[in-house]
């Protein structure tokens, strides 16, 4: 053992250069100078001083709290990347404008020239469309990934094809083809199309999907304003097949799996096993009653980046904690 003189000589001096280095924020340059020592000698002292427990850092950041709750839902789920927005107001509106916002910003940071990107429509993603404003122009091309209906913007997934191709400076396909049909037959006919058939299989082989993730609440669901659904037929789709939420128009339970296959065969459109084979799965949605088709979408595997806002967040957190102790 060292003499304890010596000990305590070493221990001030690796005390100094930490209060040099984290206190006074000096560089090593300088502190080397002024305590007539090598810049190596006082990297050297800095790291001892860290490996033996003398520096505790502590990052203070405005939202700090929401990377907690991003972590918490990566670990709870198959996500390989959570981004949570703060709910500053509670009007819905304003929430949503965030959380497109955030998916704006998201989208531009992984995109690459070359890339094709195939997208769904609904609000969410319409909110996130009028937030890109990129620095340059992207060599990329946007495809649909189903079919749409016109009448409202943001279900016109050809509209919304066009715009975001035409703010990144690249280029768009249209499906001209409805999202929805009355039987299988009809889709079998519907998607054997050339022209639809072809667009379906670029989107297919996409680097980049872009989904919103709808809920199926009657009346306000956007799902079923576009396939026109019976009354029967909506009761049937909710408490028969426990349906929760809807990717593409492809229904699913709370558990992941797909609600009714009947309802998915009348889908034109790429299907969910097609979407789960694509690099980078965005998901975007906010509002605190898409959660539980959220969860769904998460179980499912159908989305691997999910952007959303922190009261739905905490409320997807809850929900993926008591499924997975069932």
């Amino acid at each position: 053992m060292p003499p304890v003189a010596t000990t305590y000589s070493d221990t001030r001096l690796i005390g100094r250069v930490l209060y040099h280095f984290y206190v006074e924020n000096r560089s090593q340059t300088q502190i080397a100078r002024d305590l007539g020592l090598s810049v190596s000698k006082v990297n050297r002292l800095i790291k001892k001083g860290r490996d033996q427990g003398m520096v505790e850092i502590s990052v203070q950041m405005p939202f700090q709290h929401l990377y907690q709750i991003e972590r918490k839902v990566e670990q709870l789920s198959q996500l390989n990347e959570a981004v949570v927005v703060p709910n500053l107001s509670e009007d819905e509106e304003t929430s949503l404008n965030n959380v497109g916002q955030a998916a704006a910003e998201f989208l531009l940071s992984r995109l690459r020239d070359g890339d094709t990107i195939c997208m769904s429509g609904g609000r969410a993603i319409a909110s996130m469309i009028d937030y890109i404003n990129p620095k340059r122009k992207y060599a990329v091309c946007v495809i649909p990934a189903i079919g749409g209906v016109q009448g409202r913007a943001y279900t016109d997934v050809n509209f919304l094809a066009a715009e975001l191709a035409r703010r990144l400076g690249g280029i768009h396909y249209q499906l001209h083809a409805p999202a929805f049909v009355d039987s299988k037959s009809e889709q079998i006919s519907v998607s054997s199309l050339r022209n639809v058939k072809e667009i379906l299989e670029l989107a297919k082989q996409a680097q980049i999907a872009l989904v919103g993730i709808g809920s199926l609440v009657p009346m306000t669901s956007s799902y079923f304003q576009f396939t026109s659904l019976s009354s029967n037929e909506v009761e049937q789709l909710i408490s028969k097949f426990k349906g929760v939420g809807q990717i593409l128009a492809h229904t699913f339970k709370v558990d992941g799996t797909l609600s009714s296959l009947d309802f998915s065969n009348r889908v034109v459109g790429i299907t969910l096993n097609d979407l789960k084979k694509i690099p980078v799965r965005i998901g975007v949605a906010g509002l605190k009653h898409k959660a539980e088709a959220i969860t769904g979408a998460l179980h499912g595997d159908y989305v691997n980046t999910l952007i959303t806002d922190e009261s739905t967040a905490n409320e997807v957190i809850r929900m993926l904690k008591r499924t997975a102790n069932r």
